[in-house]
């Protein structure tokens, strides 16, 4: 979720130092929302997680839907550029497919509980963050979609873009997957897309 690349290089150290730490802030927010749900969760008790108080909370966000959509956005974009990222290296059709599922791998068996969050509590978002993630969202997805479609012609992009949401439903299941170790879940997961999305 941090400062990366050039931006960081750019930051003062006091700068750093504040981004590093709304980053812990957002990383104690989504182990408690995807636990307890949004509704449940108040800025004191995400502060309390990283030893700030109450009112030193306000430093960083001004308040927990401030959290929620800096959560989600920065997971969105960071989807959807690995996704770029993934299609601008090229390579044979299979060869991005596989790549893209690599970049979606890396999130479902790293942040499990922004997955959570993501599903249970994106309709807490206001209206405009709401419709930004939502674009993001479909950006990313149409990558998948796109090199789906060069990967298997004989799919009209409706059933490329069922199949790309079937394995994204898939994958995003893996919070609620018996506990597993990550080299584990990762190969069990990227096996059935694998085979989903060639299917």
């Amino acid at each position: 979720m941090g400062p990366q690349g050039e931006d960081a290089a750019a930051l003062t150290p006091r700068a750093l130092a504040k981004a590093r730490r709304r980053d812990e802030i957002l990383v104690a927010a989504a182990r408690l929302m995807a636990r307890r749900g949004f509704h449940a969760v108040r800025l004191d008790d995400i502060g309390a997680e990283v030893g700030i108080s109450g009112p030193g909370m306000y430093r960083y966000f001004s308040s927990k839907e401030d959290v929620l959509a800096e959560m989600l956005l920065d997971i969105s974009r960071r989807l959807r550029d690995g996704g770029r990222a993934a299609v601008w290296r090229g390579g044979a059709p299979a060869e991005v497919v596989d790549a893209l599922l690599a970049v979606h791998m890396d999130f479902v068996a790293t942040e499990p509980d922004l997955i959570s969050v993501q599903f249970r509590d994106l309709g807490s978002l206001p209206a405009a963050p709401r419709h930004e993630v939502r674009t993001l969202q479909r950006e990313y997805a149409e990558l998948w979609v796109d090199a789906l479609v060069r990967l298997r012609p004989d799919l009209t992009t409706i059933d490329a873009r069922a199949h790309v949401h079937a394995v994204f439903g898939l994958l995003n299941s893996s919070p609620r997957l018996p506990a597993m170790a990550e080299a584990e879940l990762r190969r069990v997961l990227t096996g059935m897309a694998s085979a989903a999305l060639r299917a």
